[in-house]
């Protein structure tokens, strides 16, 4: 890391820097003054680890903690042997994991202390007629059930094809009784049918009434689901030459990046 920068405002200009960062010397503006913070900052660190306290930087220590409360899901495992088709021990999970192996705590957490009405109308939107339970063995074992109309019995997390259980997955992350300022979604059309995309479009749209979030996908079912509801902002890229351009747009985007 050769610079880090926090300012004030939507330009970065000298008169509104608050942190510098150039190399191993970090410095902030306290009183119209700069004070030096560290002259040895390793070029693997960053300021925002190592320097943000309340005294001196708190701007960094703001901005590291607004940070750290953004949520992203970049690939959630289905094969055989991923974490969320294994039985799990039942803790209170607000928040699923990046890897979805709390998945049956997350679903039972979204039932006792979130909208649990949600969590049934999600699951009958994509499967009719169909409903998710979660199975409790020795009194601490979680595992994942689903009882599909027309079947007998109920089928395990490990019996479950790999989009209905991506599907799960996300109602589990998008569902959360502790949303985020920011969710960015990498991708959720992942190995779901396209008869299911329609309904992880309202699923999104339902997050995105308590966070904002962002949807980077390549699925033409999921863009036309997203793009007919009016809070939706779409920005569409394309490649011309090896050139990565916003279609519409007859200037690049404009990157400001200090100078190091």
């Amino acid at each position: 890391i050769k610079r880090e920068v926090v300012w004030s405002g939507a330009t970065l200009r000298p008169s509104a820097v608050l942190v510098d960062r150039r190399g191993p010397f970090v410095r902030s503006r306290v009183d119209g003054d700069w004070l030096t913070l560290t002259q040895g900052l390793s070029t693997f660190d960053s300021l925002m680890t190592h320097c943000a306290d309340p005294k001196g930087t708190p701007e960094a220590l703001v901005l590291r903690e607004s940070i750290r409360g953004w949520r992203f899901y970049d690939h959630f495992r289905t094969d055989a042997a991923a974490p969320a088709r294994l039985p799990q021990i039942g803790t209170h999970t607000p928040v699923l994991g990046h890897d979805g192996r709390d998945l049956a705590a997350a679903l039972e957490t979204i039932r006792m202390i979130g909208d649990a009405t949600a969590l049934a109308t999600a699951i009958d939107d994509a499967f009719p007629g169909s409903r998710v339970s979660v199975r409790v063995s020795d009194d601490v074992w979680f595992n994942v059930e689903v009882q599909q109309h027309g079947l007998l019995r109920p089928l395990g997390a490990g019996e479950l094809s790999d989009g209905t259980l991506r599907y799960l997955l996300w109602v589990a992350a998008l569902l959360t009784p502790r949303p985020p300022a920011l969710l960015v979604l990498n991708e959720p059309e992942t190995s779901l049918h396209p008869d299911l995309l329609p309904a992880l479009g309202r699923l999104i749209q339902q997050a995105a009434t308590r966070s904002q979030v962002i949807v980077v996908s390549h699925a033409a079912g999921l863009i036309d689901a997203l793009q007919s509801l009016p809070e939706c902002h779409a920005i569409t890229l394309s490649k011309a030459f090896g050139d990565t351009q916003v279609e519409g747009s007859l200037e690049p985007a404009r990157w400001e990046w200090p100078a190091r």
